[in-house]
């Protein structure tokens, strides 16, 4: 069960549900492999819709790292994510607000 008010959201993957979670090292991790820009950018592209594949990716595996998981982008190709591709969008933005929110304003 993930818990909103310390930043986490669940997400169904191969039938599993996953805590996923951004925490400082997840979020260094996700920063240095952004292609582009900084995580400043990466929420203004979220923001706008301007988002790609690639960012949705990126964020939910910095979240399942954060969330203790040890694999990477590769270990999620052929993988089932309840709801599909909108639900891990859904889930990614979910993670930048609650990673850049505070409890009180939630």
């Amino acid at each position: 069960m993930a818990n909103p008010w310390t930043g986490e959201v669940a997400l169904m993957i191969d039938g599993e549900q996953r805590v996923l979670k951004l925490t400082l090292g997840a979020l260094a991790e996700l920063e240095a492999g952004l292609a582009a820009g900084s995580l400043v950018t990466l929420v203004e592209r979220f923001e706008a819709g301007a988002f790609n594949t690639r960012d949705v990716l990126a964020l939910i595996v910095a979240g399942l790292r954060g969330g203790g998981w040890g694999g990477d982008a590769r270990d999620l190709i052929a993988a089932e994510i309840e709801g599909g591709p909108l639900a891990a969008a859904r889930a990614a933005a979910e993670l930048l607000a609650r990673a850049f929110t505070l409890p009180e304003d939630r």
